[in-house]
């Protein structure tokens, strides 16, 4: 997910966390020990994304994709980014000293939003298609949530309209409260958000500051981290559908293939409107010697509607992959391309650039001397996983490598889960 969003959860946890506890024992220290929760909760939901500075030990593209979402984000790696973000606060901030040596309670507290908030920085990257690899060193493999896009102003709104009203200062207030209300406008303007989801994302913010102002700011962030979780839940159902009406789909266009993998992106703060990849192996080749005998793999790209009479595909925002022009259809087709795997195969055991992009990749599209994945952008269109594997087949071999397993370990001819 995008800081914004790390940063409003870690507040939002310091927030919560001192709420349920009791009065301080001394007064004086109930501002100390509130500030303490807050900054503890921001910073550790998003420390993980120190691992950029790791970026420059491998060339572009790799360092990004190799070493971002990369040991930071483990359960294992956690317990270390603890111990120094707790270390380095201990260090800077006398004023916690002195709490935290005269109260056990704030100690544990502490120490609780730490873990806690780094546990929730990798739950909500696992939320979307990009994927985490939580338990490595024992299970390498990416793990992808598929089901909110990596920029969600739902989360935004939900969050912002509930702790802005909770700053001590109203100029924090109001500043606060302008810019979760600028934002969704902002995107809606440019293209990003229909006109139907900035109306959602209005009645949510008002909901939230209603439930505050009644029944107290406390209900009110509980209230938003309630819409927050059951948006997820309906993301989960939706997902279940567009999955099913993908996979009808790809029956029809292609009877006999064999699905290995079907990565779903959701539109932003829209449940109906899905882009997706299918990753699907040709049908088995009849048997005896022949031409077009050789095993195939092929990488397919859409945009789909759960409900074409409220929201055809021609109406999904087009800057996130939907298609003006289409009719009022639930799926449209966008690209396909069908490969030999043996070739594939080949170009990982001859080129050891592209075998360590295949530790990230999980929708190769080979073009041109170039390898891209098609969740991030369209075929033929540079985005940051792009590598130029052609022109760098002389170079040597990118080094340090972390040995995440390859998400498309079966068109590699390995087992699941390889490394």
């Amino acid at each position: 997910m995008d800081n914004i969003t790390h940063s409003l959860v870690g507040l939002a946890l310091g927030e919560l966390v001192e709420r349920s506890l009791p009065a301080s024992a001394a007064p004086v220290q109930g501002p100390t020990r509130r500030h303490a929760l807050l900054l503890t909760g921001l910073l550790a939901s998003n420390f993980p994304d120190l691992d950029l500075v790791l970026t420059p030990l491998l060339p572009a593209p790799l360092g990004y994709l190799i070493h971002h979402r990369g040991h930071t984000h483990t359960l294992l790696y956690a317990l270390p980014q603890v111990a120094l973000l707790l270390g380095l606060a201990w260090l800077l901030w006398p004023g916690l000293r002195r709490l935290l040596r005269a109260d056990p309670l704030a100690r544990r507290a502490v120490l609780g939003t730490a873990l806690l908030g780094m546990v929730l920085h990798l739950g909500f990257d696992a939320l979307n298609v990009y994927g985490v690899h939580p338990f490595h060193p024992v299970d390498s493999r990416w793990l992808y949530g598929d089901l909110v896009f990596i920029v969600e102003p739902v989360f935004w709104t939900a969050l912002g309209f509930a702790l802005a009203p909770l700053a001590s200062r109203p100029i924090l207030r109001w500043l606060g409260l302008a810019a979760f209300t600028a934002m969704p406008l902002l995107f809606t303007w440019l293209g990003y958000l229909q006109w139907g989801s900035l109306a959602g994302l209005a009645a949510l913010a008002l909901a939230v500051l209603a439930c505050g102002r009644r029944l107290g700011a406390g209900a009110g962030l509980v209230a938003a981290v309630l819409a927050c979780a059951g948006f997820v839940g309906v993301q989960a159902l939706a997902g279940q559908a567009a999955r099913a009406q993908i996979r009808a789909a790809l029956d029809s266009t292609a009877p006999g293939s064999r699905v290995l993998d079907l990565p779903l992106s959701s539109f932003p703060a829209n449940p109906l409107c899905w882009s997706f990849a299918t990753v699907a192996m040709g049908p088995a080749p009849a048997p005896g010697p022949g031409p077009g005998r050789a095993r195939t793999y092929t990488v397919r790209v859409g945009v789909l509607s759960l409900a074409p009479g409220i929201t055809p595909v021609a109406a999904c925002p087009r800057r996130f992959g939907g298609e003006p022009g289409s009719r009022a259809t639930a799926l449209a087709w966008k690209y396909a391309e069908t490969r030999s795997i043996a070739a594939f195969q080949d170009l990982q055991r001859s080129n050891c650039h592209f075998e360590a992009w295949l530790r990230f990749a999980r929708v190769p599209s080979l073009l041109d001397g170039a390898a891209t994945d098609l969740r991030f952008g369209p075929p033929g269109q540079p985005n940051f996983s792009t590598l130029p594997y052609a022109a760098r087949a002389g170079d040597p071999c990118p080094a340090p490598l972390a040995t995440w397993s390859y998400p498309r370990a079966d068109l590699l001819g390995r087992p699941p889960g390889a490394n």
